[in-house]
């Protein structure tokens, strides 16, 4: 594939006016699928969660899951939209080897929930209210895996398996209206924009909100215009974008390269396009559709879904604190500095860390903890620190016996390999490990005997005021007790046997 030329990010936001839309896709975290009864489960073997219903068979009848209509709702009301008095499912046309039915069940002219803004706010304190046009309901396709190409991607591979578990799976697609004098910040708002809504549909517990499962994903719309002028350029859509950083280098690399192409004298053609993490760059993918081409009618298998105004207040009730004000007030209580504060939601650990303050934890270990060991931990065995088999209310019980003096900061990082071994709770792997602090004085005093006898000239600089003189004997003491000794306490004795 021959390298695109690009115009330096500088010189094309000094040009170019650019304009951004994201459709940011949530897969909700059902029980069951959409319109069938089939397990709405990750990780299954493939094509074990199926049925003639989502396989499209005939003679099969589909029924709308009424816990996705509600979560749906929810996800409406959370960004400031309108919910409709009746929306209607459609039939979106095309086919594809992951929709066995060759058309996708969706919502057109009649979604769900529309009109509705969120505000985000970047790192530099600038805020931008994102038009939301619209939320709608839908069901997911099969996931597609290509065999024997570099990329993973159809081209070069030998062949391809499809798995329909994911095929019906229910999905509120998010798309907002063109979003316009964002200048060189475009980058950055279509990250921060698809991070506020994975953090409000997670708050809210109607998605797993799983980047790399694909729980939520974004298409990101570019297009450029000279500016001053009132026609919006022609777009392409970067297709199902699953990470925060590849959204911000998506967006920042298709305005280099359609400003180059404008600026030489060509087209943008309308397509879709794939985001290549590994090269840093974009491709092309096939023309793209627009609604007439998709052949929408009504689905004659499902009636309108009709909420009564009864039913969303009940669901507004519901709602969770939005994130921005949780994320202020959490702040607020921890006493965090702004660079600490951020480096915790860059580490997507902020439900991890108050957990663990909630279980009795001070802010500064919890983070310390999540931000630091932890996460050099999964780091080392490649997982997400989530994923670890290790809970707050653990993290939190180590720390309390290191502020208790009953764990030091060392022999805590071997109960956290203990607990993460799966041997038991912190209690239970002290106890195995033979983890607890040696307290007896008797024990301590003996071992600085021991140690001052192969040091004798210590005792004499300590005497003689040079206290750092001690730390050969914490040393040689802490390694004589295998590490479990407060080397405070050892200090102390040190110095009184020193007077």
């Amino acid at each position: 594939m021959a390298k695109e030329q690009l115009m330096s990010y500088e010189d094309a936001i000094e040009r170019f006016e650019v304009v951004i839309g994201l459709e940011v896709h949530v897969e909700l975290n059902t029980v069951s699928k959409m319109f069938c009864g089939c397990a709405n489960n990750f990780g299954s073997e493939p094509n074990t969660n199926v049925c003639p219903t989502c396989l499209g068979l005939p003679g099969s009848l589909p029924a709308v899951n009424r816990k996705a209509v509600e979560s749906s709702i929810a996800i409406g009301l959370a960004l400031d939209c309108q919910i409709a008095s009746n929306g209607r499912f459609a039939r979106k046309n095309y086919f594809y080897p992951d929709l066995a039915k060759n058309f996708q069940t969706s919502q057109f002219d009649e979604p769900i929930a529309f009109e509705g803004e969120i505000s985000i706010e970047l790192e530099t304190g600038e805020v931008f209210m994102v038009p939301i046009e619209r939320a709608h309901m839908e069901e997911d396709a099969g996931k597609l895996t290509h065999v024997g190409g570099e990329t993973g991607r159809i081209q070069g591979a030998e062949y391809s398996l499809v798995d329909y578990n994911r095929a019906g799976v229910p999905l509120v697609e998010i798309v907002t209206k063109p979003i316009y004098g964002a200048l060189d910040k475009a980058p950055e708002l279509a990250a921060t924009y698809v991070r506020a809504i994975r953090d409000i549909v997670k708050s809210m517990n109607v998605s797993d909100a799983k980047m790399e499962r694909g729980n939520v994903r974004c298409d990101a719309n570019v297009s450029l215009r000279e500016k001053g002028a009132e026609k919006l350029g022609t777009r392409t859509e970067t297709k199902n974008v699953n990470s925060l950083k590849s959204i911000e280098n998506t967006v920042r690399y298709e305005i280099r390269r359609q400003a180059f192409i404008l600026a030489a004298g060509g087209k943008i053609i309308q397509e879709t396009r794939h985001w290549h993490e590994d090269r840093g760059h974009t491709s092309a993918g096939r023309p793209k559709s627009d609604a007439d081409d998709y052949r929408y009618f009504p689905e004659p298998d499902l009636v309108p879904v009709q909420p009564s105004k009864e039913w969303i207040e009940e669901i507004r009730q519901t709602l969770s604190e939005k994130p921005a004000l949780r994320r202020k007030r959490l702040q607020t209580a921890w006493g965090f500095a702004d660079l600490e504060f951020r480096d915790v939601l860059n580490s997507d650990l902020l439900d991890e860390i108050e957990a663990t303050v909630s279980a009795g934890a001070s802010p500064q270990s919890a983070r310390k903890w999540w931000t630091g060991e932890l996460a050099r931990l999964a780091n080392a065995q490649q997982v997400a620190v989530q994923d670890l088999p290790i809970t707050p209310e653990q993290v939190a019980a180590i720390q309390r016996l290191i502020d208790s003096g009953e764990l030091t900061d060392r022999i805590a990082r071997d109960v956290v390999a203990g607990v993460l071994a799966g041997e038991g709770e912190p209690a239970e792997v002290i106890e195995s490990r033979g983890l607890k602090i040696v307290t007896d004085e008797g024990a301590l005093i003996a071992a600085i005997d021991k140690a001052l006898a192969s040091q004798p000239d210590v005792m004499e600089k300590i005497r003689d005021g040079k206290l750092q003189a001690a730390g050969a004997v914490i040393g040689a003491v802490m390694q004589e007790m295998r590490g479990q000794a407060d080397a405070a306490r050892v200090r102390e004795l040190i110095l009184e046997r020193a007077k």
